[in-house]
């Protein structure tokens, strides 16, 4: 059986291998389809609620969460991270996207430990640092900045506050609770403007991108709230770069992008940097 302090981290793994797959479904629509990124948007949410309560047979969800005036700011904060890196991935490419994307992991590392208490300690901090230095040896040092590079750094602020209000909300409902409560509180507020830019639905591969995008972004979402229930967001914080490795791979097998030798060594950075933070903490329990 899988110890109570490592299914945490292989949850967490696994969603972050789901993530990326979803917003390459993303570019892909917008690029190569004309789907505007707002519409994208709306339909990862409104298809991942349906997506999600079907899973679980429509069962086990405490809709009543949606008065607790904080599941609506963490609502507020996943809609954010979304309709930005949609925005950022119409002009930037996917690996220039999730480099400006990873502040995320540094503010909620700090943000938790300001607000939440959490312990913060030297030798993870290096650690941390240590993962962001890879990921800029994945996609090279020196990106342009750019309207694009804009959006996805804001993407990343937003998604580094959204680990913190999981964190923060743990203890209000269950995870598919909490999860369909934002899918739905950013479905509303993308409603207007996505459903004004609804695509032409009679291709095939159109649909099944959206449904793809919808899907990955339900389950690796599902995966992230379950593993920050069940230990110290600033702990998993680490590890959300291990997206990286999925975004590596699909711009290999998707858009052509063939990391070199340095690449390699910045992917090894990355999973020495989450792998050993996880060990630190796992001493200490």
């Amino acid at each position: 059986m899988v110890s109570d302090t490592i299914k945490p981290v292989l949850i967490m793994i696994t969603g972050m291998m789901f993530i990326p797959l979803g917003d390459a479904a993303g570019k892909l629509l917008i690029v190569n389809y004309g789907a505007a990124p707002q519409f994208v948007g709306w339909s990862r949410f409104f298809l991942g609620i349906i997506f999600i309560m079907a899973v679980y047979l429509f069962r086990g969800f405490d809709l009543s969460i949606l008065k607790n005036w904080r599941v609506w700011v963490r609502g507020v904060l996943v809609t954010g991270a979304i309709s930005n890196i949609l925005i950022a991935l119409e002009t930037e490419t996917l690996a220039n996207t999730f480099a400006a994307f990873f502040i995320g992991p540094i503010v909620a590392y700090f943000v938790s430990a300001l607000l939440l208490k959490e312990e913060i300690s030297t030798s993870r901090t290096v650690l941390l640092f240590i993962g962001f230095v890879g990921m800029l040896l994945v996609i090279k040092p020196g990106i342009s900045f750019t309207i694009g590079t804009a959006h996805a750094l804001l993407s990343g602020v937003f998604y580094g506050c959204f680990l913190v209000s999981t964190k923060w909300l743990a203890g209000v409902a269950n995870a598919r609770s909490l999860l369909v409560s934002h899918l739905m509180i950013g479905s509303i507020f993308m409603a207007p403007i996505g459903l004004s830019n609804i695509p032409d639905l009679s291709n095939p591969m159109l649909i099944f991108l959206v449904l793809l995008s919808a899907i990955a972004s339900a389950i690796g979402n599902l995966l992230l709230v379950m593993s920050n229930k069940m230990a110290d967001a600033s702990m998993l914080a680490p590890l959300v770069y291990t997206q990286l490795i999925s975004a590596t791979v699909l711009g290999i097998l998707v858009f052509g992008d063939v990391p070199d030798w340095v690449s390699m060594v910045g992917l090894s950075m990355l999973l020495f940097s989450g792998l050993y933070g996880f060990y630190q903490k796992a001493k200490t329990l």
